[in-house]
């Protein structure tokens, strides 16, 4: 670093004889810097003082221009420092004057042909020894660089990478943890509770490691000089000569803290904002080295003051940031559930650093009767209202997919949640949602504004779904939404994503379709989920400024025929007796005895609330998946109710069948079909 080099300047005539020099040249040069003054510098001959450098002063004499050198350097002490030699011929001497008194020269005197500009690393004894040095690396040279990062944890290395080697040998970053968590108290019982953010030492020592741990969460003794600068907000200096190590190290009952500080001159800055005291800085300097003056306390919380300004801002950022990533991560689902023979995977990538909160969101929920429902959805926008807006509407997704709406009708109903929040702030959404029955293979997918459905039979090319269009959610329009409905084959891949996937500020949407589609083609439906989530980011994470994604993707199966049974059955008494026996059957070989009583009891009830409000032909279906679920489809729309009425004060019950079916079974509910309900309830299955 430039701070931690010394410069000497030496000016010559051309034969290389000194005839000017500076403060610095007179220190450091051996062996003419012996003298109080220097001055046995005068009429020396470079070489003499610096060996080879005549040379590159002869060709930058004779070229005209400067010429540079890795040269060695003796001290007065004996040793040898490599020195950078740059020698500047002059064209011409300006009105004179001599650097006698060992002064810097002002004036270049007039007999000069060349200046020698000399780096020489500082000594380590030296280091602390000029103030326009330290105050130079502490304030000019890193810190407006490292200010410019918001992540904590950065910026307190980047600050305790200043602050040791140019201020002290060793030093630590320590913060308040109310300052860091909001659920912190700021007076714990046994003190204010700190956080190490980070150390530095210039030793190589690993027990500076061990001994103040990064990260590490404490508690200062009373009485140290630790909570003096806390309590006071000022800086604290203290002399640890004497026995001033081995009470600090006492008092913490931390044996090896005497043996590091030991004899150390310690100085603790406080770090204050207007959210008032943060921490301090702690800075040692050795024995060997010039202990801390009242001039390094001045330079120490100037740096303290400036560095104060950069932990705010990276500390509000890193609160801010923290809470807007909790909440979203607490918004999305932390497990996907779904039938046995359909594999669901998914991917969320937040956005770029600029863009790390969004409103994407991905669902994957099972339903009764091996079926699943698949949704993804986008609210636009950034930040933590549009993560607000998608927390909401994946509640309301939950609860619909729980009331068995179709697809389309749910989304008309998150339409109406949409315009309801838009009253406050406006909001829109994007949402694909499909429903996928695992027993008869049929799928139903309505749209609100989202890019269509990819899917990929086995055996064959990709395939956008053509799903009917309907303007996003909370726009609002003129006809209702449409949904379609279509079989796939065992192995079909569907998959869903938002548009931050296939579209940026650099790519158009068509071409990131059609890359989307090479990704899934030539035989993608056999390759692993994982693999294909992967190869559809690749590239995605070099895009700085993309967009938050989030895609799921369900390869789909039937359950096996022998897991599920239908009959169908006419409406008529003589059906029941019939409905009882094919469950008994069933159950047999099923190896599921032990539930036919209360299974065949179940659909009793519900195959007569069929014949006596419904008519027509019924479908019995029976499927073990999960639990085991009984289905009853007729050709009413109708939603049956367990009702009460009061007759004399007292409540007489009707509906008395599906008051059965609600203690009997686990769950039960009703959704509607294209022609008619299905009213359903499910079981248990024994444990094995």
């Amino acid at each position: 670093m430039e701070s931690s080099t010394r410069i000497l300047i030496l000016g010559m005539d051309s034969s290389g004889r000194i005839l000017q020099f500076d403060r610095n040249a007179a220190a450091v040069l051996s062996p003419y810097g012996t003298s109080p003054n220097g001055k046995s510098l005068l009429g020396a001959h470079l070489d003499e003082v610096i060996a080879g450098a005549r040379k590159p002063l002869l060709e930058a004499l004779e070229a005209g221009r400067e010429r540079t050198a890795m040269l060695a350097v003796d001290t007065p002490g004996g040793g040898t420092l490599d020195a950078v030699v740059t020698v500047h011929p002059m064209s011409g001497g300006a009105p004179g004057g001599d650097a006698a008194d060992g002064d810097a020269p002002a004036r270049v005197a007039p007999d000069i042909a060349a200046l020698a500009v000399i780096k020489v690393p500082v000594p380590l004894a030296d280091r602390f020894v000029d103030p326009a040095v330290i105050r130079r690396a502490l304030l000019d040279d890193a810190l407006p660089r490292i200010g410019s990062t918001l992540d904590l944890e950065m910026l307190a290395r980047g600050l305790m990478d200043v602050l040791v080697p140019h201020f002290c040998n060793s030093g630590g970053l320590l913060l308040l943890e109310s300052h860091l968590d909001a659920d912190e108290s700021p007076d714990g019982p046994d003190g204010p509770q700190m956080r190490r953010m980070a150390i530095g030492f210039d030793d190589d020592d690993p027990a500076w490691d061990a001994t103040f741990p990064t990260g590490e969460s404490l508690v200062y003794p009373p009485g140290t000089p630790y909570t003096q600068c806390l309590a006071s907000g000022e800086p604290v200096l203290r002399s640890l000569g004497g026995e001033g190590a081995a009470e600090i190290a006492a008092a913490w009952r931390r044996p090896p803290v005497g043996e590091l500080l030991k004899g150390a001159s310690m100085l603790l800055l406080p770090i204050a904002s207007a959210a008032g005291i943060l921490g301090f800085f702690v800075c040692t300097r050795t024995v060997a080295h010039r202990p801390f003056d009242a001039y390094d306390v001045e330079i120490g919380m100037e740096f303290a003051n400036r560095a104060s300004i950069f932990i705010e801002s990276a500390r509000q950022y890193s609160r801010e940031r923290a809470t807007a990533l909790t909440l979203q991560r607490s918004l999305l689902p932390t497990g996907l559930s779904a039938p046995s023979p359909v594999e669901v995977h998914h991917r969320y990538l937040p956005g770029s650093r600029l863009i790390e909160v969004g409103g994407d969101w991905y669902e994957s929920i099972a339903l009764p009767g091996a079926r699943v429902a698949l949704v993804v959805g986008d609210v636009a926008g950034h930040g933590v209202k549009a993560a607000v807006t998608m927390g909401r509407l994946r509640t309301a997704i939950h609860t619909l997919a729980g009331l068995e709406l179709p697809p389309a009708e749910a989304l008309e109903r998150l339409d109406s949640l949409m315009r309801t929040l838009g009253e406050r702030e406006p909001h829109f959404a994007t949402c694909a949602y499909v429903v996928y029955d695992a027993v008869s293979g049929r799928c139903e997918v309505a749209s609100a504004g989202h890019l269509p459905p990819l899917l990929v039979p086995p055996g064959a090319e990709p395939e956008y779904l053509p799903v009917p269009p309907a303007p996003p959610l909370g726009v609002g329009g003129d006809g209702p939404i449409v949904s379609r409905e279509f079989t796939v084959e065992d192995g079909t891949l569907l998959f869903l994503y938002t548009d931050g996937l296939v579209e940026n500020r650099a790519r158009d949407i068509d071409d990131g379709l059609a890359r989307l589609r090479g990704t899934f083609s030539g035989g993608a439906a056999a390759r692993p989920l994982d693999d294909l989530c992967q190869a559809a980011l690749d590239g995605i994470y070099d895009d700085q400024h993309r967009d938050d994604i989030a895609m799921l993707i369900a390869r789909l199966a039937r359950i096996p025929d022998d897991r599920h049974a239908t009959w169908e059955l006419p409406a008529e008494p003589a059906a029941v007796r019939r409905a009882r026996g094919l469950i008994r059957d069933r159950l047999a070989r099923w190896d599921l005895d032990d539930l036919a009583h209360p299974t065949m009891l179940l659909a009793s009830e519900l195959v007569t609330n069929a014949i006596r409000h419904a008519g027509g032909r019924i479908r019995l279906r029976l499927v073990r998946e999960g639990g085991l679920v009984c289905e009853v489809f007729d050709s009413s729309d109708g939603r049956p109710r367990v009702r009460h009425r009061e007759d004399d004060g007292d409540m007489i019950e009707s509906g008395r069948g599906l008051h059965v079916v609600g203690r009997l079974a686990q769950r039960w509910g009703v959704r509607r079909t294209a022609d008619g309900k299905v009213v359903w309830c499910e079981q248990e299955l024994p444990r094995p």
